[in-house]
């Protein structure tokens, strides 16, 4: 029997075309692993009405961990109207699965390193080596939301006084999403940025928030962060504002080390972060439960790429390096990360992004080559 078993979830567009490098490399590595595919995405929207079917749940409880490559999502509207006839007028609503998945699973923890690797044309600089924690399930992100909005949601919460206002523009006009946060998530992601500091010797955390006008919500992520700073004494807790951080990322990248955030926030401080180590190409994550993860490159499915093997594979193959790591296969996510670094630094095997031409198959194959 392989030691692992491991669900192979593709997705979309490019999704498919950068699994395809995965598997080139983990078969040169001679990963021991059982991979077992499983179904997620737009099209199985479009035909089902559910993006995240029942089956690929169950596949999940039964595997160590799943490796993911990219969905297509769209707003309600476009949503709906490529849902396949029969299943028009339904109530069918969409939502992303990677989301569902990240809620379903409990996975409360999305780590994004952002690392520069030398010779990469693309590095605004040579020097940094940054790791994003978001918390993965709460926040703005947490779906629940109304549109219109009903008179009982309404109602409850003009509770504040500023809710009052809004009616006068008729709720029939009104959406809200809402941002929740819980002391326990927020205490959850703040302690797992300051363990892998810790770990990982790095110099310092970085709360990322806007407590100055978010002031329950983001106003409880400081206290909290505040709070589990003191079990490290010798980790500096650094706090910015997210509007704040995007210039100081810009002037002082180098001067950063690991940042934790909410849901929304971290999502926008990780790709700014992508941008300064080479876009999304070379952007990575993990998707973090107690007892399972979920692993995905950050970017997109890129339907119009869709089969034409042109998008950077380095993202899904850091990726791979970072599902190795959450195994317990350190060994091996060194050897990837070493060759791949070689990779790029040779600078004579790579996607148009970089300058290159060669495809994402290429590459994956130069990369195996120099395991």
């Amino acid at each position: 029997m392989p030691k692992y078993t491991i669900a192979w979830l593709p997705g979309d567009g490019v999704g498919n075309d950068v699994m395809e490098a995965a598997r080139i490399v983990l078969d040169a590595m001679k990963f021991d692993a059982q991979y077992v595919p499983a179904d997620i995405g737009w099209t199985f929207w479009c035909n089902e009405g559910d993006p995240l079917p029942q089956r690929t749940i169950d596949i999940l409880k039964e595997t160590d961990c799943a490796l993911f490559g990219a969905i297509t999502s769209k707003p309600r509207d476009e949503a709906n109207e490529e849902l396949a006839p029969e299943l028009q007028g339904k109530g069918l609503v969409y939502f992303s699965p990677i989301v569902k998945l990240r809620q379903l699973l409990n996975l409360h923890t999305n780590l994004r390193p952002c690392k520069a690797y030398p010779g990469n044309p693309l590095n605004y600089r040579d020097d940094i080596d940054l790791v994003v924690f978001r918390e993965n399930t709460e926040g703005m992100y947490s779906g629940v939301e109304w549109f219109p909005l009903p008179e009982k949601v309404y109602e409850a919460m003009c509770d504040n006084p500023k809710m009052i206002k809004w009616k006068d523009k008729g709720l029939e006009n009104v959406a809200l999403s809402t941002r929740i946060m819980s002391k326990q998530g927020c205490e959850s992601i703040c302690r797992q940025a300051f363990e892998f500091a810790k770990t990982h010797n790095r110099k310092s955390v970085t709360l990322v928030e806007k407590p100055n006008v978010l002031r329950e919500t983001g106003g409880l992520m400081t206290r909290v962060a505040r709070d589990v700073a003191k079990d490290y004494p010798d980790i500096p807790l650094w706090e910015a504002n997210i509007d704040a951080i995007c210039m100081w990322m810009i002037k002082n990248p180098q001067n950063y080390d690991v940042l934790v955030a909410e849901n929304m926030f971290g999502d926008i401080l990780s790709d700014l972060c992508a941008g300064l180590v080479g876009g999304l190409g070379f952007a990575s994550a993990a998707n973090i439960g107690d007892d399972y993860a979920v692993f995905e490159p950050t970017h997109g499915s890129a339907p119009k790429y869709d089969g034409q093997y042109k998008v950077n594979p380095i993202a899904m193959l850091l990726t791979v390096k970072l599902m190795f790591e959450w195994l317990g296969e350190s060994d091996k996510a060194c050897q990837l990360e070493s060759a791949i670094a070689t990779v790029i630094k040779d600078h004579k095997v790579g996607t148009y992004d970089v300058g290159l031409s060669n495809t994402t198959l290429e590459v994956a194959e130069e990369i195996a080559r120099n395991l």
